[in-house]
């Protein structure tokens, strides 16, 4: 007489729950690894975006400011620096007259702007906005954010002996010699400064 061996056997429950766990664990370290560098990902957008959005703003305040014009035969062109702030933090105006490149278009515009940079406060959080217009057109534009959640912006002139942080062409009679721009931005727990300072042409 033969007898015939079976091998063949289903799983155990304890087999079943051990590959279970086995699988929620795996499934668990997979799905966090996913949402760590989707965080990550996130995170580094928005400090790019941050930055793309700083330098903009730098550059284009130092282009402004190069040219920076000012004639005391012309009560429209001026140069006004306003020492402000918001809870301690730096929150400068300014507005001052420079002379821009024609563009295209239909409406008589004159090469002269006047522009205007102001931060404003809101959740305790700073705000830049840049008004623009054409000095001659009646027609007021109105302000634009700049850039957001700002930790400071502080406008600081060059008199020739020191930093000084106003300045007005009514009692100064002329431009500063040289303005420095400083945009204070949040990154991580510490607040980070970026500047440019620009040395002005000195009108008369």
């Amino acid at each position: 007489m033969s007898s015939i061996c079976r091998s063949d056997r289903g799983f155990t429950l304890l087999e079943v729950l051990v590959a279970l766990a086995l699988l929620v664990i795996l499934s668990a370290a997979l799905y966090g690894t996913y949402f760590s560098l989707m965080r990550g990902r996130e995170i580094a957008v928005v400090k790019m975006e941050s930055r793309r959005e700083l330098s903009t703003t730098l550059d284009q305040l130092n282009r402004e400011l190069s040219a920076a014009f000012y004639n005391t035969n012309n009560k429209r062109l001026h140069f006004v620096v306003e020492d402000r702030d918001f809870f301690g933090k730096p929150a400068s105006t300014l507005d001052f007259t420079f002379i821009a490149p024609p563009v295209g278009g239909t409406l008589p515009a004159s090469d002269q702007v006047r522009a205007i940079y102001t931060a404003g406060e809101k959740d305790k959080k700073l705000t830049l906005a840049r008004q623009a217009q054409d000095l001659y057109m009646k027609v007021d534009s109105l302000p634009y954010p700049q850039m957001k959640e700002l930790e400071g912006f502080l406008v600081e002139c060059y008199d020739g002996n020191e930093w000084v942080r106003t300045w007005d062409t009514v009692l100064n009679s002329s431009l500063p010699k040289a303005v420095r721009v400083t945009l204070m931005v949040k990154e991580g727990e510490k607040t980070v400064n970026f500047s440019t300072t620009t040395k002005l042409w000195m009108g008369n």
